[in-house]
């Protein structure tokens, strides 16, 4: 498909880009109670299921109606009476059934639904092609969801051996030392450095452990309201971005799943600024997302999306270029893509990486910590040993 810089301007498409815009903004209204709700959450691969039964029962031939309809025992057989996502389905048929569009019923579960989902369902009713974005939807969910499990993963395992190394050494200075350092107190006699350090943080620790916990929990807790303040996730989200090893991850995650989106929606006809809009709702890291609404602005003054993704200096130089050269081809939406399958790829390599380097390095700093303390403790008796 070609992409024109103001195909916007076009009377379908401005259309089009009415009713999208509609329809978010009216999902943006709704109340978002199964989002809330820890116990009866619904997942990104429940969407991604429903979305690729739909559209295998309406590539089958059943009529929309019906294909809800049957969608929603499926989600019922085997489960709970009271699932979640079979509710929203089953309301879902029912107002489409009483002559409401697809779209504009999912819109109404903002929640669950993203903009991006709702957007490309309004765009394959408005030009027929239900079936295939719905297709195109699945696929972009799994994609996302594949690869954010393997950031969480590749982030996990070193977070989980820290929680497991800081536990042991709290577990032999509380516990363990003071026991054997006892010892060395009683007998009155001159210490290592080492062991007097051991001693005193030791001491420290038991004597103060009620004030170091709240201090954590206190910490932890300003880190989450701050984060749910626009401000501190603004601020948290660039910090994130600034992390080393973990930072340009994170940046290519998101330009994956950027470019993604985009080449998605410029592939099933939405104009470029009603998907760069749609976009910025999908972006998890509200910094891209502000820099985003600026590449926005350009464009929507006239200005090649690669200058305006160029400007921004957050994006990796081979992406504007890629965008450029697409950009003259008319093949926007497939460099794109291109793009977000060459940071996709990226991403899976280094995530093993980072897990294969930090593995070594967080064993080898746990080591040396517990052997710093058998020093300390070591010590003294061998200084006893040499006196008898």
């Amino acid at each position: 498909m070609r992409i024109a810089e103001n195909n916007f301007l076009d009377g379908e498409n401005s259309t089009l880009t009415h009713q999208i815009n509609a329809r978010t903004a009216r999902a943006d209204t709704q109340p978002k109670a199964y989002g809330r709700d820890v116990f009866r959450r619904i997942r990104t691969a429940d969407v991604c299921r429903v979305s690729r039964h739909l559209a295998t029962l309406l590539r089958a031939g059943m009529p929309l109606v019906p294909a809800l309809t049957a969608l929603v025992e499926q989600l019922r057989e085997g489960q709970a009476k009271d699932n979640p996502l079979a509710d929203i389905m089953e309301q879902v048929a029912d107002e489409v059934n009483s002559g409401k569009t697809l779209s504009g019923s999912l819109g109404k579960h903002s929640d669950i639904f993203s903009g991006l989902f709702v957007s490309m369902v309004a765009a394959g009713e408005a030009s027929g092609t239900l079936e295939e974005i719905l297709v195109r939807l699945a696929d972009i969910l799994e994609k996302r969801v594949h690869l954010a499990a393997k950031v969480k993963a590749a982030v996990a395992y070193p977070l989980m051996m820290i929680v497991v190394a800081v536990a042991v050494v709290v577990f032999l200075m509380s516990v363990v030392v003071p026991g054997i350092t006892t010892i060395f107190i009683e007998m009155n006699r001159p210490l290592p450095w080492p062991t007097k350090w051991l001693i005193s943080t030791s001491a420290f620790m038991r004597t103060y452990w009620v004030f170091l916990a709240v201090l954590i929990f206190v910490l932890l807790l300003g880190i989450g309201a701050a984060y749910r303040t626009p401000k501190g996730r603004y601020w948290i989200d660039r910090s994130k971005l600034k992390l080393p090893l973990f930072g340009k991850l994170f940046l290519k995650l998101e330009v994956a799943r950027l470019s993604r989106t985009l080449g998605i929606l410029l592939a099933s006809g939405i104009p470029i600024l009603s998907a760069l809009d749609i976009a910025r709702q999908v972006v998890q890291n509200s910094f891209i997302a502000g820099v985003l609404g600026s590449v926005k602005d350009s464009v929507s003054k006239g200005e090649a999306i690669a200058n305006s993704v160029k400007k921004t200096g957050l994006f990796p130089p081979i992406v504007y270029h890629i965008i450029s050269t697409s950009q003259v081809s008319g093949n926007l939406e497939e460099g794109l893509i291109d793009v977000a399958d060459m940071y996709d790829g990226e991403v899976e390599l280094a995530t093993k990486t980072l897990t294969s380097l930090l593995e070594p390095v967080i064993l080898l700093c746990m080591g040396a910590v517990v052997g710093f303390i058998v020093l300390a403790v070591l010590l003294p008796i061998f200084d006893i040993n040499q006196m008898l």
